[in-house]
């Protein structure tokens, strides 16, 4: 049975290599940024949110979450993905999305044989005895221009989109402080993860480099 740990920066790669990794090799695949994300959007579709309620509210959603729920592209956008951040310092949110992660692991581990996880943590926290583990990252400029490519920017003009890539550059390099400084499961590589850097590499290329390392070992799959 495999697992498959990957983590790193936002915008750096790590869920579409998650997204090929388990189309070729059949295991099924889990975003656990997105389980954030679909607290953070349920908290944020809620009206008069209270600071002093955000804990307890991100718990009560958590322990109900469908994880293919968690599927849906409304989840991307940047506020939720900011909320998102901000929730993730709970530790009793943690130990519930933890919870269903690990099972989730386990689950398919012995269904299909293996799993891939992506995330922040799944190399040091939820899967720290994972077969392989990643650690994908790129730098603050090239991830913003990925971001700016999945919006819809054909009827901006030049100068609106320079704002907008500005705008995304700062909001990354808040999302990248939160997730260091955090002091429940910070986002860095475990000491055995493989550490790529995707700026000046494309997806195929990374896919590539990723398939070599796991199919490098004697390993079955």
């Amino acid at each position: 049975m495999i697992e498959i740990a990957i983590d790193g920066t936002a915008a750096s790669g790590k869920g579409t290599l998650g997204r090929h990794l388990s189309a070729k090799y059949g295991f099924p695949h889990l975003d656990t940024g997105l389980m954030f994300r679909a607290v953070a959007f349920d908290l944020l579709s809620q009206k008069n949110i209270k600071i002093k309620n955000l804990e307890s509210l991100s718990c009560e959603i958590a322990k109900d979450l469908d994880l293919i729920k968690i599927k849906s592209q409304e989840l991307r956008s940047e506020e939720t993905g900011s909320m998102a951040s901000k929730i993730a310092k709970f530790f009793k949110l943690r130990e519930i999305l933890k919870t269903k992660q690990i099972k989730f692991a386990n689950i398919n581990k012995h269904k299909y044989g293996g799993c891939i996880l992506d995330g922040r943590d799944v190399g040091t926290v939820i899967l720290p005895n994972a077969d392989f583990k990643f650690f994908i990252t790129a730098s603050i400029e090239v991830r913003a221009k990925r971001r700016l490519l999945e919006k819809n920017i054909s009827c901006l003009q030049d100068i609106d989109v320079e704002c907008m890539l500005q705008s995304l550059i700062k909001d990354i390099s808040l999302r990248d402080k939160s997730d260091k400084s955090r002091l429940l499961s910070p986002l860095l590589p475990a000491k055995d993860a493989h550490i790529i850097d995707t700026s000046l590499i494309d997806a195929n290329d990374l896919m590539s480099i990723v398939t070599k390392i796991i199919e490098g070992k004697n390993i079955k799959i």
